[in-house]
């Protein structure tokens, strides 16, 4: 399979590049480096990348900026980034790709446990995450020509863990969160959130 592959520089997005390489071609894309850039919080931007790419039988997405800040420190611009970034960047990955995805292909999307585990702090980041939940169950009900979309949900991951300097032993590693975007990919998912923990045991 052709995947494109956003967020590929990143600690998950290079694990899952990792992976789905051993037998796909993975096309790389990051805000500055990669095969191709993209700003997600431009539509026009997203626009301009598939034309530049083409017909494509996957989409992955590990990238989306939101704030993690205390709810009494959130401005408008924390929200209007996780709103504009995060959560309409992948939507409008969907919402533009579905015109080069190949019948059957796939769009994988990040979001994340805070959704349904929040803590202090999480506010936007938790509400972009749930939205996209949302929206791949809904959207997956409309898409046409077998097109799929699912979201992973991570748990913290060890090695960004680490660099934070918190204990990373209830963390999973990047190598093993890969396997859900891989299972996302390569299975027959659709409107699913499959949580990176269940892929890791399963494995």
């Amino acid at each position: 399979m052709k995947i494109l592959l956003v967020g590929a520089s990143g600690i998950i997005g290079k694990a899952v590049a990792d992976r789905l390489s051993v037998i796909h071609e993975v096309i790389s894309v990051g805000y500055r480096g990669g095969d191709f850039q993209v700003n997600l919080g431009s539509k026009p931007s997203i626009e301009e990348l598939f034309k530049a790419v083409g017909t494509l039988d996957a989409v992955v997405c590990t990238a989306g900026a939101a704030d993690f800040a205390p709810f009494s420190d959130l401005d408008d611009a924390a929200y209007d980034l996780a709103l504009s970034n995060k959560l309409m960047g992948q939507i409008n990955l969907v919402r533009v790709g579905q015109n080069y995805v190949s019948d059957g292909g796939s769009f994988t999307l990040t979001a994340g446990i805070l959704s349904r585990e929040p803590m202090a702090g999480s506010v936007v980041i938790s509400m972009a995450n749930g939205a996209l939940e949302s929206f791949a169950r809904a959207a997956s009900l409309e898409l046409e020509r077998g097109l799929r979309v699912n979201t992973v949900s991570p748990i913290f991951v060890k090695e960004t863990m680490k660099m934070m300097g918190m204990d990373p032993t209830l963390g999973l590693s990047a190598a093993d969160t890969a396997r859900a975007y891989q299972a996302a990919v390569e299975g027959d998912f659709n409107g699913d959130t499959l949580d990176t923990p269940d892929f890791a045991r399963a494995s």
